[in-house]
Formats: structure tokens, sequence, C-alpha cells
């Protein structure tokens, strides 16, 4: 990788950097804790990965974190894992979540908007009053601090309502969309054991009623535990029997009482895909998500009261849980239930238009496909309030970054943003103050001691390693649910380097300090000792327009050789005919390497995801190494399970 300085794309003017919080906080912090005054970003970045204990310390009180009992200090123990944040604090998330109410009671907290109607508001003193009134009723239901409770719910203001009344009460909060079938659910619930089970009768999704309650049957009966079960009449359908109402539980008039939990109590228990088996249960708490996503949406982000925050995602994703953390910020959160392209294409942007938001997040897929169905954003709607547009889910190709720039508008603040549902937040990405070159993400996230390793864990500049952290994160697991003694937490993050968390990406740190993501190091291709991000191969192979999807795998040989097939899904009236072979050929010896030219181009009927859009890579490579399909995947991780067959069926030809 070149260590020269390209010309950015974009470049924050100076009035966007004197205005962005993050500039404030770092006059602020000088000022009261030591940190540098001059040199921008760097120089704040390295004081707080240094200074560990005090920027934290400083984010707390910048945010006015209210601890009910204060702290002894700032971390008890920094190694990992076990790291502890804040010893002897206590304090409430759903609390700091609902703050706003005090100076903005009849501003909207959340603009909710489906594919059939127009973006509808819910106030912070109306939401408030729900989260009151449901905390109060699940104390009723006997729900202590500690319990699990679950939502099998869309992206609607009700999923909100039962998070924070649950972490109101002390509870710890899990969830799952109501596209995952009764396997997948049950795969996650049925570790946790929950004690209550909101749920829906049916979803809206490309048009469509879906209706759910078979499904909702079958989880009441297969989770033992449960005392209560909430119907939401989302189609407009009767409780089951025996099922509690919502209108009834969210109807009184109570101010909500915020149970004063330890720092590090659970808040909530997110799920990893589980493709290849039962997904990890990894479980976060409330102190350490609450700083950690005050620091990322308010000074990376740059949100406040006057911002409107719409990501397009479902509640069975990480990003979810991110969205309803923007309400920390005082900020106005968009809740879109339905589909990303219905009735066409552009859906997401006109969702952008019609709700004024400020931040729009999506997925680098969702960028790619506009790119690839000629939508005009900025030709077909009004995207005049849109400051920033952030991606994640996969790295964002340099068309993507061009795509953007061009279509969307050439000041657009584009943020490519990784992280992982392992941290609930990013390791590197956005930074108001910080120009964008194409293909990057800005820097490493304040307080993240992000570096990329080498086998031998020494560290690497401009040269492709292992993305490792360095200093514990605050919302770092605090342990993953059904692992007593941390084996398998231990196992997943910290045993190629003791004492080090390391992720499973191949990075670049660039001498300017910019981050860029290749894919998955546990998918990487070694071809001759040249390793490659299968990322690098996707960006490459989609700019050719026959190709709308495609999935690179590097197989091991049991002769020692090393076999690598690149499978495509090719668009809509296009051919696999030896021209498109040869320019998909010489399109990767051109702008990759020789050496990363596949050795056989496959057509396939399409590319298996994870239930959150990543392409399973692993559990392809495991099939073609003859590995049976129930021991290679997990079928209920799966979006499409069907299309493994065709992968079996190669693998069993090959054999």
């Amino acid at each position: 990788m070149s260590t020269v300085n390209p010309q950015p794309l974009w470049e924050p003017s100076r009035d966007q950097i004197a205005q962005a919080r993050i500039t404030t906080f770092q006059t602020w912090a000088a000022e009261h804790h030591g940190a540098p005054a001059d040199g921008g970003y760097a120089a704040l970045h390295r004081w707080s990965v240094d200074e560990l204990d005090t920027f934290w310390k400083a984010v707390t009180e910048w945010f006015d974190v209210r601890f009910s009992t204060p702290c002894a200090r700032v971390l008890g123990d920094r190694s990992m894992p076990g790291a502890q944040w804040f010893p002897g604090a206590t304090l409430n998330y759903a609390e700091h979540a609902l703050r706003a109410t005090a100076s903005r009671a009849d501003e909207a907290a959340l603009l909710y908007v489906d594919e059939t109607h127009d973006p509808r508001p819910v106030t912070w003193a109306e939401l408030r009053r729900q989260v009151g009134s449901l905390a109060a009723e699940l104390r009723s239901l006997g729900v202590r601090p500690g319990d699990r409770v679950s939502g099998y719910l869309p992206n609607i203001p009700q999923a909100v309502v039962a998070l924070l009344a649950t972490a109101a009460v002390g509870g710890v909060w899990t969830s799952c969309a109501p596209d995952f079938g009764a396997r997948s659910v049950l795969d996650r619930f049925q570790q946790v054991e929950p004690v209550v089970l909101f749920t829906v009768d049916g979803y809206r999704y490309g048009g469509k009623e879906h209706d759910r309650r078979d499904t909702v049957a079958e989880l009441r009966r297969e989770l033992p535990t449960l005392r209560a079960v909430v119907h939401i009449p989302l189609l407009g359908t009767e409780a089951p029997d025996g099922a509690l109402d919502w209108s009834a539980l969210t109807a009184a008039d109570t101010e909500p009482v915020f149970e004063q939990v330890p720092f590090d109590h659970p808040l909530w228990v997110l799920y990893s895909s589980g493709t290849t088996g039962l997904p990890k249960a990894i479980v976060q708490s409330q102190g350490g998500i609450l700083v950690e996503h005050l620091k990322q949406l308010g000074l990376h982000c740059d949100l406040g009261p006057e911002d409107r925050f719409f990501w397009y995602t479902s509640t069975g994703w990480m990003m979810w849980n991110f969205l309803v953390s923007g309400l920390l910020t005082g900020t106005t959160i968009v809740l879109y239930d339905g589909s990303p392209g219905f009735p066409d294409t552009g859906a997401q942007w006109r969702i952008a238009e019609r709700t004024g938001a400020t931040l729009y997040g999506t997925s680098a897929a969702y960028v790619m496909a506009c790119r690839k169905a000629g939508v005009h954003p900025s030709r077909d709607f009004d995207l005049s309030a849109v400051k920033c547009v952030a991606t994640t889910g996969s790295p964002l190709p340099p068309d993507g970054f061009r795509w953007l720039h061009d279509e969307v508008r050439d000041d657009l603040w584009i943020a490519s943003v990784s992280g992982g549902t392992d941290v609930c937040s990013c390791f590197a990405g956005a930074v108001p103050t910080l120009p964008v070159h194409i293909g990057e993400l800005q820097a490493p996230g304040l307080g993240t001691d992000l570096q990329s390793w080498d086998p031998s864990g020494k560290p690497l500049t401009d040269e492709v390693g292992e993305l490792v952290v360095t200093n514990p994160m605050p919302s770092m697991p605090i342990r993953f649910w059904n692992d007593p003694d941390g084996t398998r937490y231990h196992d997943s993050y910290f045993d190629t380097y003791p004492g080090v968390w390391r992720h499973g990406d191949w990075i670049t740190i660039t001498s300017r300090g910019s981050v860029v993501i290749h894919g998955r190091s546990d998918s990487t291709l070694n071809r001759q000792g040249v390793r490659m991000g299968s990322a690098d191969i996707y960006e490459a192979v989609e700019r050719l327009p026959e190709i709308r999807e495609s999935l690179v795998i590097g197989v091991e040989q049991p002769d020692g050789g090393y076999w690598m097939p690149l499978f495509v899904h090719l668009a809509p009236g296009a051919t696999l005919d030896d021209d498109l072979r040869g320019r998909i050929k010489k399109t990767i010896r051109e702008q990759l390497s020789p050496r990363h030219v596949p050795d056989e181009i496959i057509e396939v009927p399409g590319v298996p995801h994870t239930l959150t859009g990543k392409r399973i890579e692993v559990p392809v490579k495991r099939l073609l190494q003859g590995t049976p399909l129930e021991k290679a995947v997990n079928p209920g991780s799966i979006d499409n399970l069907g299309l493994l067959a065709f992968y079996e069926e190669l693998a069993r030809k090959r054999a």
C-alpha cells in the first residue's frame, strides 16, 4: 500500500472543524484533563490511548454521566479479558436515554415510518410515559434485575419502549427480528431463558403482510421459562390465549423508576451470526455501552439534539441497539420498518428525505446495489439535510465512495465504519474533523488502541495484518452466556495474542493514520504466501455489470495444494461465457494480483448470507473441504439455506 498522500475525496471546512463536538471536547479536555490542545485528532487519539483512565473519566464528565454511587477509580483491572471498569459505580442506561425529556418534552424522540405511512412522531414525554408504565408492569410480573426479557419484534417504537423499560428495571434485553424463523430464534433465546417475550402477530415487508402467529406459538411452547407473553397487534389480530395486550401495559401515566445497577450489570445480549454452530450469546454492560455509545455517537458521529439519526437496520442486528443509543445524545432517531428496496431500489433515500435525516446509515451492499441500479439520489430526492452517509456491514469499495460523492453531494461526509457485534461499536470510522480518502476509514476511534499485527505480534504500518486492540474498551463483552469458566470468550478473541483482542479481520493502518479493511482473516486468500482479503476481490469483480454478486474461497487441499474458485451470481440476462471469464481474470490480474486470479469461475444460483447480510465464506469453505452440511453450518443462521445445496453437490462431485 502506498504511503503517498493522495488528494482526499472530502475535507471538512474550517467552520465544520470548529463547530464539531469533538473539537469542543478536545479544548475542554485540554483545560481540565491535560489533553493536547494542538495537533488535532491524531494528538487527541494518542492521548486517549496513552491516558486511558483519564480519557474515559473525561468522557463521563463531558457527557454528565450520572453515577448514583461514584466509582473508586476508572479501571480496577485492565487485563483482557476481564477488565473492570468503574468499580463500585452504579447508574442506569435508560435514565440517560430519556434525559432529554426535561428540556424537549414535546419534541420527537422517535420518528416511525414503514412502507405504508408517513413518519409518525413519538415525543420524548410520551416515550418516557410508556417506559414508566411498562417498567411498572414488568416489576408487577416479577421481573427483577438480571432477568432476561426478549423481543420478537420489527423496528417499531414498541421495541424501543420494551428495551428501555427492561433496562429501567435492571433486566437484560435480547431481541430477534420477525423474519428469523423459529429455529433461529430458539437457538438464541433458549440460551438465555427469558421470563417475558414481546411479540408481534406479523410484519409488513416488500408490500406484503407476513403472519408470524404460528412461529410465536412455537416460541411459546419451546421457551418454558416464560412467565408472560405480550402481544403487539401490528397486523390487527386479537391477542392469543394467555397473552397480555401491549396497550394495557403502556396505558398508565407512571413516572419511570430507574433501578441503579453496577456499572458492569448486563444491559443486553447480542448474538454472533452463528454460521458454524450455536450463536455466541454476547453480554454487554449498562455502563460500558452507555459510555462507549456516548463517545461514538456524540463525538465521532457528531450527533446532538438538532439531529435526526436514521440507520437502516433490524432488531436482529447490533446496529439497531446502536441506533436506539442515539437517544443518549438527545437525538431524534428514525425507525424504519420495511424492505430496504421497496417499492424500488431508492427506498432508503426516500426515507432519508421524508424524515429529514442528518446522519443516514446503511450497508455497503445497499450503496453498491444503488450504483448498479442507476439510482440518482440527489436528482430524485431532497437530501439537503443529510450531512453524513455512513456505511458498515462490509467494507465500502472505492467505487462506493465515488458514487456517493458524485450522486449525493460533492461536499458529503462519507463515513465507512467497522466494528462488530462483539463490542456493539466501531473500532474505526467516522471523525468529523478529518479528511476522507477513497477506500479508507478515517481513523481508529478514541480510546481504541487499534493496531495491525503480523503473526509474531509486531505492529505494521502500510502493510496488511491482523486487526488487534491492545487495550480494553468499555463495551467489550463482560462474558458470554453459558460460558461459566470463560473458555469460549477467551478462545474467541484472545487465543492468538495473549492479553490482546484479535478480531478476525485483515486491516492496513496507513502512515496517514487511516484504516483499510480487507475482509475476514479466517477466510483469507493466501496464494504463495501473498495474503489478500476477499473484499478486495469483490470490489474489483463486482464492478463488471454482468456480476450481481460474487463469493471467493481459498481451499487448502489434502495434497498441499490450494484451490481458489470464484463463484459468480450473474445479473439478469448475463451469460458466463469465455469472454466474461476472460474479463473477470483480467480485472483481478491487473487491478489486484496475478497470484489471485481464480482457478475456476463458477456460476451459482445465488450467494448465501447470514441473517444480517454478510456473505458466508467459512461455512462454504468447510463444505468444499468435505464437511457435512449439518456440521459446516448452523441452518438457522442462513438467509437462504437452499443455496448451500449447490456448494454441497459441487464438493461431492469434486470428491
